[in-house]
């Protein structure tokens, strides 16, 4: 089976979750090979990507690869396209990742196709579009299909592979080179998962009615081992950092559940979030819009209704 190159998403030499799911998209299309870009590599991490089907590992541990934004990546993967003439290119749908991919687009005169949640036979994808009114297929129709892929989007599963290690070297060109890093600040993150990688989502909306009721979101996220998440509504009013807003303008997620506490469910917050594969929505207002897409709902007051459920989550602990 044709080579599918999966760029690895890594962070202190650890591979991210959604760099998982990406190995197991590719067992069931061809043959997952990872890319490696920048310092950190080691056994654990070759025995990680191993462990979930990787065949070849292309390991470029060169420095200069993570000291300039974006471009030497796009590069890296333009050499191994031109080199080992992969069936396509798989990436992680963050930021960093759309870019990367579309800049590899260009420099290899290919089709890319983003934010997919879904990934079949022929690399034709399953899309959400237009605020996610409209849900499609997409297929690569020139070159070699180049496709983001939603976190969340394929449940990660374990098949040994053989993870053959293989250095590559690329010689940066000076366009890559024209925007430097010159700092790095760690953010301190808590114990919580990542918002756009997590596997359970809670989010709070204008119901919540204060930032101080927020608690109580966190502690529902808290008891299912949740990310927390806001609609535009909540992070306008100042109740939570616009950095956890979910929606149109903010992050896109799509957990295995993803739990609404009064969000009403406008369009805006529904294009964040509607590809979940199972959606609970938790609101007073019999005709919200958010129970045209749930799977399950709960007519009440989020201030009664989610206490109790954190009661019932703990005791079934």
């Amino acid at each position: 089976m044709s080579e599918i190159l999966v760029l690895v998403e890594h962070v202190d030499g650890e591979v991210k979750k959604v760099t998982l799911e990406l190995l197991t998209l590719a067992r069931s299309l061809g043959t997952p090979a990872a890319v490696w870009a920048g310092p950190g590599y080691g056994e654990a991490a070759r025995a990680r990507l191993a462990e979930y089907g990787a065949q070849k590992v292309y390991v470029a541990a060169d420095q200069e690869i993570v000291d300039y934004v974006v471009a030497p990546k796009a590069e890296l993967l333009a050499k191994l396209v031109a080199e080992k003439s992969p069936a396509a290119v798989l990436v992680a749908s963050t930021a960093e990742g759309k870019e990367i991919a579309g800049r590899l687009a260009i420099k290899t005169d290919s089709g890319v196709i983003t934010d997919a949640v879904g990934l079949g036979e022929g690399f034709v994808a399953d899309q959400s579009i237009f605020g996610g009114g409209v849900n499609v297929k997409s297929r690569v129709v020139k070159g070699t299909p180049i496709v983001t892929v939603r976190p969340n989007a394929t449940p990660p599963e374990p098949a040994p592979g053989d993870a053959a290690e293989e250095q590559v070297t690329v010689e940066l060109s000076e366009a890559a080179r024209a925007a430097r890093i010159v700092e790095r600040v760690k953010q301190e993150k808590d114990a919580r998962p990542e918002l756009t990688e997590a596997a359970i989502v809670v989010s709070g909306g204008r119901g919540v009615g204060s930032a101080e009721n927020f608690a109580i979101i966190e502690k529902l996220a808290d008891s299912l081992g949740a990310a927390v998440g806001a609609s535009r509504a909540a992070t306008d009013a100042g109740w939570y950092p616009h950095q956890f807003q979910v929606g149109q303008t903010g992050k896109t997620v799509s957990p295995q559940l993803y739990i609404a506490a009064g969000i009403s469910g406008a369009i805006q917050h529904r294009a964040g979030m509607q590809t979940a594969k199972t959606i609970v929505a938790i609101n007073k207002d019999p005709e919200a819009p958010i129970f045209e897409l749930a799977d399950f709902g709960v007519v009440g007051d989020l201030h009664q209704v989610v206490p109790q459920l954190i009661e019932e989550i703990e005791k079934r602990k």
